[in-house]
């Protein structure tokens, strides 16, 4: 996994529920409220709160940019905050869900790297009467944006969906008088493949039949070096490609190089507003980007933890997304990069 990458919402969880069910073998926990709304506790009222934030991998940056803007609102709400790294591994997340509930944490941010397995991380705490709030990311297979896991408290990401629609628009005034269009896609498997490209393609569609082409589409597996590579084969094969939308930052940045050195005039649209995102849209090697802000994301989850447990947020989850403008050179200032 690499910087790119924001999420690991993959509908296939089989091995991951195995390693979940070994991880959490064996553990009991004391039956309590379950998911309903029930009255703040005493330790919510008053006194302290203690927030377990269960992320995916910290040495990636848009989970690490999450960690960070988690932790300086905690500390201005006076929140401890316990921050652990699950690195990437199921097993690992499930583990230390298991160990915040078994400290009696007042509630749960859950980063979840898989929608299957974390339905049941969310069900242990649930049991616990432990309320968890999800961040950049689902719980359940096959749940979408407005449908969320009803034993949560809140869901917290980006429009994915809606992300696809920008960069179609951005589209649409990038290569006005139509032609061909490339889709980079991330690494098989991955949602993300479905979710940021279905109104990419409706707003190429709705400009009119025939207008817009899109010859190609190849992984280009979060990075920088395939998304380079993906660019460069598809150049070969249709050269009058006129533009590119890379669904991450990362890969898009690679393509850049590869329509450089082909001597190709397309245009390139990434997501993910990350430092080497904006960077190529100043330089003018990338056209336009969806900027993403993670920071942001970590803070809004604790105070919207903080305001759960203080009996301010009620009712059944619902999903809530931030602001993700689309960028170009015109409005590039205007996203500061936050990974």
């Amino acid at each position: 996994m690499n910087g790119s990458i924001r999420g690991r919402r993959v509908r296939t969880a089989g091995v991951a529920v195995a390693l979940l069910v070994a991880a959490t073998a064996g553990c009991t926990v004391t039956t309590a409220s379950g998911s309903g709304a029930a009255a703040p506790s005493a330790e919510a009222k008053g006194a302290s709160l203690t927030i377990g934030l269960a992320n995916q991998q910290e040495s990636v940056t848009f989970p690490a940019a999450i960690a960070k803007g988690a932790k300086d609102r905690a500390a201005k709400l006076g929140v401890k905050l316990i921050d652990l790294d699950s690195q990437g591994d199921q097993a690992k997340q499930a583990s230390q869900v298991q160990d915040l509930v078994a400290q009696k944490v007042s509630g749960i941010l859950l980063v979840p790297l898989s929608p299957g397995p974390a339905q049941a991380l969310v069900d242990q705490a649930d049991t616990a009467g432990i309320p968890v709030g999800t961040v950049h990311g689902y719980v359940g297979a096959d749940r979408q944006a407005d449908d969320p896991y009803q034993k949560l408290r809140f869901v917290l990401d980006e429009n994915e969906l809606g992300a696809g629609a920008t960069a179609g628009q951005m589209a649409l005034k990038a290569l006005p008088s139509g032609g061909q269009v490339a889709v980079i896609a991330g690494a098989p498997g991955f949602v993300e493949n479905t979710t940021r490209v279905t109104r990419f393609k409706a707003a190429l569609a709705k400009a009119g039949a025939g207008k817009y082409k899109i010859v190609a589409t190849q992984p280009g597996n979060w990075t920088k070096q395939d998304g380079q590579s993906a660019c460069q084969n598809i150049l070969a094969a249709s050269p009058k490609v006129g533009l590119f939308y890379a669904i991450s930052d990362d890969m898009a940045v690679g393509c850049a190089s590869a329509v450089k050195s082909a001597g190709s005039h397309a245009r390139i649209i990434g997501v993910g507003g990350s430092k080497s995102g904006i960077a190529a849209i100043k330089s003018g090697a990338v056209y336009g980007t969806v900027c993403d802000k993670p920071y942001d994301e970590g803070a809004m989850a604790v105070q919207m933890m903080h305001d759960t447990l203080t009996g301010k947020l009620t009712g059944p989850a619902k999903t809530t997304f931030y602001d993700t403008p689309g960028i170009t050179s015109a409005n590039v200032s205007t996203c500061t990069p936050q990974w």
